[in-house]
């Protein structure tokens, strides 16, 4: 089949290399100039297989409620008069139940474990370097309470078949002796060793290039306009080109993996998406000695943020707030919520970093209120699939949602449990 593929960040690249991979012709459409430049650009790094409960839980709601006026709070909720932020929120207040958070972390668990395993087959067929370094990822926190709720939660994820490890302060600190700095105000940590890290901007935009070496039309700088619906089957997608014009693409089936994008494109003739932006914030800084710096990847429960080494760089990113599409980082609570992540890391490693050039950067993580993406065919029109809804997870389920979607599309049920939309 001529499958055309929206979107070309980190889940849609994918999409398309397997299904190159199963046959098909690939046309892959973005509005930027190149792949992996939105919400894939500037994320934590991390391949979090472990870590990755859903942010609905029975406790959230009391800590939104305590976050809601702090503009550098882990995650800052601003209400408005917004049909889409308040269904996505009374949605996800419907999860923060016990039983259903348990029935995510299943969910997300299956995928990522299945997402794993795909990307350790792909890194060696293609080659392809992006400063992986498998040497898990470790949590750490700084108050006797937080490590108390962190014991409680590695129990969840080890009853659903994670090795996420409860270790004290000496042990934390033998798995990343970087934090001994800071070793005083560390209570314990958990750790997952079988976790990863990497650059996905680099990875995305390599596999990229890989799929056009193998046939992929390559159509970039093309902005989607619409979805056009003959019957009851997508027809076409009428896009803007790189010369302005309108013009409609064809092909027998349409995959849309345009992230938070995703309802405005899908919603008006097919399903009702529920995805909804969540504003993540990332610095990137040289190191000036590398030789005290991290390696480990790390997850600080305090600040909430997540800590990467990339190679002679380092990536601090974290954080989330709920303000719609908005990108901008010129208001005052953006530079507040920066400057807290470089912040931060002065205080856990002093020293250690360049602090005059941070390159700030922020991208809309397309969060779901279960946290579980779309990922299968839609229910309402004939020759559409969904990849989206990744939220923080896109760089960790991609290898894997590609490959499945890829298979769904072939005829075939991927080798999961996994519960896939429409299917």
């Amino acid at each position: 089949m001529k499958v055309v593929v929206l979107g070309a960040g980190i889940v849609g690249v994918s999409t398309a290399w397997y299904l190159l991979e199963a046959g098909h012709e690939v046309v892959l459409v973005d509005r930027q100039p190149d792949a992996a430049l939105e919400t894939s650009y500037a994320n934590g790094a991390q391949i979090s297989v472990s870590f990755c409960e859903p942010w609905a839980n029975a406790w959230v709601p009391i800590k939104v409620a305590k976050w809601l006026l702090k503009d550098d709070s882990p995650l800052l909720f601003r209400p408005r008069l917004e049909i889409a932020q308040m269904r996505y929120g009374l949605a996800f207040l419907m999860q923060c139940t016990t039983a259903s958070f348990e029935r995510n972390v299943e969910e997300l668990v299956q995928l990522g474990r299945y997402s794993h395993a795909r990307l350790k087959e792909l890194v060696p067929a293609t080659g392809i370097e992006y400063n992986r370094l498998e040497k898990g990822i470790l949590h750490f926190f700084s108050s006797q309470q937080d490590f108390d709720n962190g014991v409680a939660g590695a129990e969840v994820m080890r009853r659903h078949g994670v090795d996420r490890r409860v270790l004290s302060r000496d042990e934390v600190l033998k798995v990343e002796p970087a934090l001994a700095t800071f070793g005083p105000r560390i209570f314990g940590g958990t750790y997952t060793p079988s976790d990863e890290s990497g650059d996905a901007l680099v990875f995305t935009q390599k596999l990229a290039q890989k799929c056009f070496e193998r046939g992929a039309e390559k159509r970039f700088n093309t902005h989607i306009l619409a979805l056009e619906k003959q019957g009851q089957a997508i027809s076409g997608v009428r896009v803007k080109n790189a010369q302005g014009q309108t013009e409609t693409i064809t092909g027998d089936a349409y995959v849309v993996a345009l992230a938070s994008y995703a309802p405005a494109l899908v919603n008006p003739v097919a399903d009702c998406l529920n995805i909804y932006p969540a504003k993540g914030y990332s610095a990137t800084l040289r190191l000036k000695k590398p030789d005290q710096a991290s390696t480990v990847s790390l997850l600080d429960d305090t600040r909430k943020i997540a800590i990467s080494r990339l190679g002679d760089r380092i990536r601090i990113a974290g954080t989330a707030e709920l303000v719609g599409l908005d990108t901008s980082l010129n208001s005052a609570t953006s530079r507040t919520r920066c400057e807290a992540l470089v912040k931060r890391y002065e205080e856990l490693f002093p020293g250690v970093a360049d602090l005059s050039e941070p390159n700030y950067w922020t991208g809309l993580r397309p969060s779901t209120p279960t946290n579980i993406p779309y990922i299968g065919r839609s229910k309402k029109v004939d020759k559409l699939w969904f990849n989206c809804g990744h939220g923080t997870l896109g760089w960790t389920h991609g290898a894997g949602s590609g490959h499945a979607l890829a298979e769904l599309i072939s005829g075939r049920r991927p080798p999961t449990e996994f519960h896939f939309y429409g299917v």
